[in-house]
C-alpha cells in the first residue's frame, strides 16, 4: 500500500468512528479526542486530516447526507407501482433518520447559517429530490398543480418525519408506544391516498 493509499485508510477510519460516535451519542457529544480514541489515531491526526470539529462534523453529515440522496433513486424505478415507489423511498429516507435521529433536528436548527453540505443537499433536493418526490404524487393522484403537489409531498413529509423526531420524548417521557415505520406508513397511505 503506497503512503497516499495509507493517508485515505486512516482519514475514512476517523470518519467512520465519528459516524459511529454521532449514531450513539449525537452531535453535540463530539469531541476530537473522544474521535481520535475511538479511531485508535491521535488528536493531531484527526486535526492533519480535518482542520476543526466542525470540519470532521460537516464531512460526517455530508456522508449523511448522501445516503438521503441514494434514496431518492427508488423513485427512478418506474416498473414498481407509484404507491409502492413513495411508500419505499418515504421508509428508506425514514431508515436513515433513525439511524443519526439527531441530524434532522440539527439541520432545522442550523437556520440562517447552513453548513455547506447541507447547502448543497438543498440543491439536491430542489433541483432532483423533490421533483422526483412530486412526479411520483402527480403519477399517483393525477394532480396537476404544482403549488398543491409541494403542499402533499410536505404533508407527507411531516406525517413522516414529525413522529421520528419526537420519538425519543414521547417514547421516554409520554411513555407512548410508537408504531413501526411500517405501520405508520400503512396507515398514512390509506387515509392519504383513498380515493372513495
Amino acid at each position: 500500500m503506497n503512503q497516499a493509499d495509507k493517508k485515505q485508510q486512516t482519514k475514512e477510519k476517523i470518519l467512520e468512528a465519528a459516524l459511529e460516535f454521532i449514531k450513539k451519542e449525537g452531535f453535540e457529544a463530539v469531541t476530537i479526542r473522544k474521535i481520535a480514541d475511538l479511531s485508535a489515531t491521535n488528536i493531531s491526526l484527526v486535526n492533519y486530516y480535518f482542520g476543526s470539529k466542525e470540519n470532521l462534523l460537516s464531512e460526517a453529515i455530508e456522508v449523511i447526507l448522501n445516503g438521503f440522496q441514494h434514496t431518492f433513486s427508488t423513485l427512478d424505478n418506474t416498473a414498481i407501482p407509484p404507491q409502492d415507489r413513495l411508500k419505499q423511498f418515504l421508509f428508506d429516507y425514514l431508515q436513515v433518520i433513525r439511524q443519526y435521529p439527531e441530524l434532522l433536528s440539527r439541520i432545522i436548527a442550523m437556520g440562517s447559517t447552513p453548513f455547506t453540505s447541507q447547502q448543497e443537499y438543498g440543491r439536491f433536493l430542489s433541483i432532483m429530490g423533490f421533483p422526483k418526490v412530486q412526479g411520483t404524487i402527480k403519477e399517483l393522484t393525477g394532480e396537476e398543480q404544482p403549488e398543491r403537489l409541494l403542499a402533499m409531498m410536505l404533508q407527507l413529509f411531516g406525517a413522516i418525519f414529525l413522529p421520528a423526531l419526537m420519538s425519543p420524548i414521547l417514547e421516554s417521557g409520554a411513555v407512548a408506544k410508537i408504531p413501526s415505520i411500517e405501520e405508520q406508513l400503512n396507515l398514512l397511505f390509506e387515509r392519504y391516498f383513498d380515493q372513495k
